[in-house]
């Protein structure tokens, strides 16, 4: 993908006139200058620069995922949420069970490879979220479900608990799910795919309700 190239007299005229192309305001762009050319007596300055603003990851991110999906012949559709920067994709396919695979690793790969993808394509750290027939939500009802009952079995012996490794946005859920547990803190540990949660008993931590 490359991205659209925009001139002007100016580097603002250049801005603006992507934002203008775009529909976004001159402050939604980001752009590189590609060419300067100063003219004779500043007669026939202009200004080049290469553009893109967040719209345009976002056709990235849904054009790579349809395009997987073509090329692996899998019947699916594609939408996505914007999350402040962070983007939410929703999948649906007829055969979930291929891009989940066992436990989610499939799609945890799945997921740092559209990650991975989009961060190099447009030069920086980009967010997404992928979930294939609402696999994470009702992954994070289970998991946060069990993370409880642990909790509670450390409120009982005071004997701290540590869980199975998983990925981040697992992690969150269940940071979120213990975070109003009297006496209850969590800790992430660990490095890479060894990275997991401590339930440690927290004598002191006391939750108004």
């Amino acid at each position: 993908m490359e991205f659209e190239k925009y001139t002007g007299k100016t580097l603002e005229e250049a801005v603006q006139a992507a934002a203008e192309a775009k529909g976004v305001q001159p402050d939604e762009i980001h752009y590189e200058i590609t060419e300067e050319k100063a003219g004779f007596l500043g007669i026939g300055k202009t200004v080049e620069i290469s553009a893109y603003c967040e719209k345009d990851v976002q056709k990235f991110i849904v054009d790579y995922i349809q395009q997987y999906f073509d090329n692996a012949e899998l019947d699916g559709t594609v939408s996505l949420k914007d999350d402040n920067g962070f983007y939410r994709v929703s999948v649906n396919v007829s055969n979930n069970a291929v891009l989940i695979g066992k436990g989610g690793r499939t799609l945890q790969f799945f997921n740092r490879l559209v990650k991975a993808a989009a961060s190099a394509q447009f030069k920086k750290r980009v967010g997404v979220l992928i979930d294939v027939n609402g696999y994470k939500k009702d992954r994070y009802k289970k998991l946060c479900r069990l993370a409880v009952l642990q909790a509670r079995d450390v409120q009982r012996t005071k004997i701290d608990a540590s869980l199975d490794p998983m990925p981040a946005d697992e992690r969150k859920a269940i940071h979120n799910a213990l975070a109003d547990m009297n006496h209850i803190t969590t800790k992430s540990e660990g490095e890479g795919d060894r990275r997991h949660i401590n339930i440690l008993y927290t004598p002191s931590k006391e939750v108004d309700k």
